[in-house]
């Protein structure tokens, strides 16, 4: 099944050769999102909380470029550098999902940038 490759205008261009999301069929596949602006700098360096928020403003955006909203959002992969940011990156989280809850995990490990606190990828059914 082709795809139809999802970057939206606004965001700064990819650090690497990917798009922002794929979509194909109703499934959208958003990319692992990191806290960054222009020219890939780390925004919020040191603070897991403003780095989930500004990832979780991009998936929306991505989601919304697409046609969708986070109701969508079937599934979310989510990568923490510290287990010691959980619950701080929770009760942002919580914000975003507030109705059904998306299926999800959540590992540790090291990220593409070292101040980059967060990454989440995910998965949306639009119009389905």
């Amino acid at each position: 099944m082709p795809f139809e490759p999802i970057n939206p205008p606004q965001f700064p261009t990819p650090i690497a050769p990917y798009s922002s999301a794929a979509k194909a069929g109703n499934t959208l596949y958003v990319s692992g999102m990191l806290a960054l602006g222009e020219g890939g700098a780390v925004l919020h360096v040191g603070d897991v909380a403003a780095q989930t928020r500004h990832v979780l403003e991009t998936i929306k955006t991505t989601v919304a470029a697409a046609g969708g909203t986070m109701a969508d959002v079937a599934m979310n992969h989510i990568f923490l550098k510290d287990l010691a940011d959980y619950a701080a990156f929770n009760a942002v989280y919580a914000e975003y999902f507030p109705g059904q809850k998306p299926a999800r995990y959540c590992v540790k490990c090291e990220l593409v940038k070292p101040d980059c606190l967060i990454e989440i990828a995910s998965v949306a059914h639009i119009g389905a």
